[in-house]
């Protein structure tokens, strides 16, 4: 989910396309934050690609 968010993707668009609830989406990446130790999604996708979880 969080290689859409860094196309650029909204939470909306993501939903829609995965065919889930944008709360889901929202859940999804707070997580994603925690784990990646970021406060945004900016430094999210930073420390995914940095970490190769991305591309």
């Amino acid at each position: 989910m969080l290689w859409l968010g860094a196309q650029g993707l909204s939470v909306g668009e993501i939903a829609e396309q995965l065919s889930i609830r944008p709360a889901t989406v929202k859940t999804h990446f707070e997580r994603a934050y925690l784990k990646l130790g970021a406060h945004d999604r900016a430094a999210a996708v930073a420390s995914a690609f940095r970490l190769g979880l991305i591309r």
